[in-house]
């Protein structure tokens, strides 16, 4: 700002007028000199000018002048003395009377402002007395989002502590010529160059606190030491509203305590010595209280719903519910439901419906745009990428994928949006990555802006960069967490592998041979990788499907299905990834990976107990492999059908799998496999009461998995031991053979409880949970309260897990843990809730199990009329299957039910 050129200038090394009752009656003194002043000239010019007319001597005249000018002299002498510094003589600083009102320019608070209570607290605490420093002003922070609110907090929190600063209250919105913005919008270049400099500050409170500026200033520096000099001795309060960075600001602050500074920004400033505040979204109760303040409390009340709607919708944002609340009261026809529906359209109508001037207090797109023009270009790129993300939140890599650059360079780029509170950091999730987010209407712009400024191949080749790195994630944490899935040797040094898919667009030929590379087992554990990166998974998958991304659909839907396979967790999750990976290899048209699908999505089915669904899928995925000669996929192929007829009860059919399934591992030569399928011939030979045949099965496949290593397989192999070692005790118990029983009884106890360690120390909770329940059903009478406890410790696992079958097979045995220790009731209580279960789900071999226990646990109880219900529904259903032994058994069930007459 320039001033006229000719006038006198002003001393910045003069200190300012006293402040207090004196001040107020020098300031009355010297606002009156000027007029007493102005006042003897004007009469010294019409002495003159009569003068003229007169015929005086010459000595006379210069006399009457002489005296005229000597009374003006004195005068305004008196008046400065008079509002002096106690006789010190001092002036304004430009020579000009100061204005005798206090500045008072803090902005109304505006009529609807709500909530905030918990940040109005802390703003309270950093300006309380004990916070302050006495030779330091105050300075505080808020900052966030935009429309998050920030300038009616600062605004109403002014007000609130004015009376503590009497010698004025100073405002300047640091922005305030941008909020109207030129037609261009708000980010016009030439609003970049508009935007406020310290120097015009520093001028308008300067010119607020009575100096007259009758000169030009200076630059920056002698304008700081004017407002320095004008400062001290002074109580002000200065509020800085939208502030774009910490230059702006630093050049304002008062030298000395006693003064205090409140500024508003959208991203830190990191002022030194300052208090920052992150102003957050509303929660939905504020959010819900600000909407009925504006649309009025009778239509909230009558519909609730379609309010706290309107909010999440909003995401919170003050800006964003303070403009539908308006349009609400504005247009009073409009129902609560009909503005919800107007935003449930999120691509078309929602930023539309936000907007009720092109300004920035009107338009959440506006006020968006101005923190997006602030950016640099890749960072204006790097949010419209994200903004095509279907993921709720990710890690810093992906920034680094979406901008076909670095990991490292991307995240510095990540963490300068999170400065422009553009995105948002959610916190550090189980790998102790930091993940962040778009607000969903930040999410909303940013792809509105990705749609227009770039073209439809760069948005895919972005997505299809993310998808891939979250396939080579999700391929590198599942081999190194079963790697056999992964990798077998054979004879020639061939792997499981195979053929490898084409990457990112090509059909996926195969599982990734490579997935494990030599840093893969120190990465994150499993568990917490699928529970931190589980919901990006789904919505990725779904976004690719939709986009019809096949060949990334199956080959990070294959990734993802090992992980819940070999963890088995998140079982609703894993089905519709199962699901999504099989259409996906069916849209490649691509028998190998559609055979590898369908043995996954049998697994799922297998645990959830849909048994005739399961064979289905693996007898098609047989077919497949028998077809294109995979050796390898077909012996796991005929394995699975194994191990789900022995389950229905199939046990000679079953056998013929199994046995074959063996016999293909060993041409293979693959050991691992191999020894995994003699377990599970074992398993079948114990339910063919052959428990030593199983026995030497297991010590075969045992020694094999701790030659090689195999801790996960050599525990799972340890718990069928240990299975094998309690029905032998068993039996020999119920022949009256008690000594070798109770040998047998210490053997399987410790053996199930040592499996259960090593699946506890890997934190392996579903592996853990097996052996428990295994040890509840040992059977050994000295043992009984014991086995009840790790029955419900396996119970509780399976809950916390989901696993709904697995909770279902754990109440049987729950049930005749208690019926050991005679509790009856409690038992029949538990088998019914087991079989209540396996009614739901479907599974009709243990429907039929399930029903045989409870008859039994009756008989147990005396209750032998009770027991022929179950007892011949059992019989029916073993019946239906066909399957001998369980109809066997039932049938002698039912006998003891009925009775010698029967």
């Amino acid at each position: 700002m320039r001033m006229p050129r000719g006038t006198s200038g002003s001393d910045p090394s003069e200190a300012p007028p006293p402040s207090g009752p004196r001040a107020g009656r020098d300031r009355r003194a010297r606002l009156a000199a000027p007029w007493i002043v102005g006042g003897l000239t004007a009469v010294i010019t019409a002495v003159t000018t009569s003068l003229e007319s007169l015929t005086l001597p010459e000595p006379v005249r210069l006399g009457v002048v002489g005296g005229v000018a000597a009374l003006a002299g004195l005068a305004a002498w008196g008046t400065q003395q008079g509002g002096g510094d106690g006789g010190s003589g001092r002036t304004d600083q430009a020579g000009d009377p100061a204005p005798a009102a206090v500045p008072a320019q803090l902005p109304p608070v505006i009529a609807h402002f709500t909530g905030r209570d918990r940040s109005l607290a802390e703003l309270r605490r950093a300006f309380a007395p004990e916070s302050g420093s006495p030779v330091a002003p105050v300075v505080v922070s808020v900052h966030g989002p935009a429309g998050v609110g920030k300038s009616a907090l600062a605004a109403r929190f002014a007000h609130e502590i004015a009376e503590d600063f009497p010698d004025g209250q100073l405002y300047f919105d640091l922005r305030g010529d941008l909020a109207g913005g030129p037609p261009g919008g708000p980010g016009d270049p030439a609003d970049r160059e508009a935007r406020v400099r310290p120097e015009e500050v520093l001028i308008g409170f300067l010119l607020a606190l009575g100096v007259r500026l009758t000169t030009d200033p200076g630059g920056l520096q002698e304008l700081r030491k004017l407002w320095w000099t004008w400062a001290r001795g002074r109580r002000l309060l200065v509020l800085l509203d939208n502030a774009h960075d910490a230059d702006q600001v630093q050049a304002l602050l008062p030298p000395v305590g006693g003064c205090a500074v409140l500024v508003t920004s959208r991203q830190p400033l990191y002022l030194r010595n300052t208090f920052d505040l992150r102003l957050q979204e509303f929660t939905a109760a504020h959010g819900v209280e600000l909407l009925r303040r504006l649309a009025g409390s009778p239509r909230v009340a009558a519909d609730p719903e379609s309010a706290a709607a309107i909010v999440e919708l909003c995401g919170r944002l003050p800006l964003a519910i303070g403009i539908c609340g308006g349009r609400l009261a504005a247009r009073r026809s409009w129902t609560l439901r009909e503005m919800a529906g107007r935003l449930q359209d999120e691509r078309r109508r929602r930023l539309d419906e936000l907007e009720i001037a092109r300004n920035i207090d009107g338009s959440v797109r506006a006020s968006l745009q101005l923190s997006y023009d602030d950016c640099t270009g890749t960072q204006r790129r790097l949010l419209r990428a994200l903004g095509l993300l279907a993921a709720p939140d990710v890690q810093a890599w992906v920034a680094g994928a979406l901008l076909d650059v670095s990991d490292l360079e991307g995240g510095d780029h990540l963490e300068a949006l999170v400065d422009a509170q553009l995105v948002e950091c959610t916190g550090t999730d189980a790998t102790g990555e930091m993940r962040y987010r778009l607000h969903d209407l930040v999410r909303l712009y940013a792809r509105e802006r990705a749609e227009r400024e770039d073209s439809g191949d760069e948005r895919r080749a972005a997505i299809e960069r993310v998808l891939d790195g979250y396939r080579e994630r999700a391929e590198a944490v599942a081999a190194a967490r079963w790697p056999q899935d992964w990798h077998r040797r054979s004879g020639t040094g061939r792997t499981a592998a195979g053929r490898v898919g084409t990457g990112r667009a090509g059909p996926a030929r195969a599982e990734a041979g490579g997935a494990a590379g030599p840093g893969a087992a120190s990465g994150p554990a499993a568990i917490d990788w699928l529970t931190s990166e589980r919901p990006a998974l789904l919505a990725l998958l779904d976004q690719a499907a939709d986009r019809e991304m096949w060949g990334l659909v199956w080959r990070l839907g294959r990734a993802a299905c090992s992980l819940f396979h070999s963890l088995r967790v998140f079982w609703q999750e894993w089905r519709t990834l199962a699901e999504l990976t099989c259409a996906a290899a069916r849209r490649l048209d691509d028998g190998r990976s559609l055979g590898i699908a369908l043995l996954e999505r049998a697994t799922v089915s297998v645990g959830q107990g849909q048994a005739e669904r399961a064979l289905a899928d693996q007898t098609e995925a047989l077919e497949i492999f028998t077809g294109l000669r995979e050796g390898w996929w077909r012996a796991r192929a005929l394995r699975a059908v194994g191990m789900s007829l022995r389950d229905a009860g199939n046990i000679d059919e079953s056998q013929r799998y199994l046995l074959e399934a063996i016999e293909v591992f060993e041409n293979e030569g693959d050991r691992w496999w191999h020894a995994r399928a003699q377990r599970n011939l074992a398993e079948l030979r114990l339910a063919q009461r052959r428990p030593q045949e199983a026995r030497e099965l297991l010590e075969d496949a045992l020694d094999v998995l701790r030659r090689n290593g195999h801790r996960y397989s050599e525990a799972q192999t340890l718990r069928a031991l240990g299975e094998v070692l309690a029905a032998e005790a068993r039996a020999l118990h119920a022949a009256g053979d008690l000594h070798a029983a109770e040998v047998k009884f210490s053997l399987a106890a410790p053996t199930l409880e040592r499996a259960a360690e090593a699946f506890r120390f890997r934190h392996e909770q579903w592996e853990e949970a097996r052996c428990l329940r295994a040890a509840g059903e040992v059977g050994d009478p000295r043992n009984g309260l014991r086995e009840l406890i790790f029955v419900r410790q396996a119970k509780e696992m399976l809950e916390s897990l989901g696993d709904s079958w697995g909770v279902a097979r754990t109440r049987v045995s729950e049930g005749r843990a208690f019926g050991r220790l005679e509790r009856h009731d409690e038992a029949a209580a538990s088998v019914r809730q087991a079989i209540a279960a396996f009614d739901d789900l479907g599974d009709r071999w243990w429907q039929a199990r399930s029903r045989r226990a409870l008859a039994e646990v009756l008989i147990e109880a005396g209750r032998d009329g009770e027991a022929r219900g179950p007892a011949a529904e059992a019989l029916e259903i073993y019946r239906s299957l066909g399957n001998a032994a369980g109809e066997s058994l039932a049938r002698d069930v039912l006998a003891r039910a009925s009775g010698p007459a029967a």
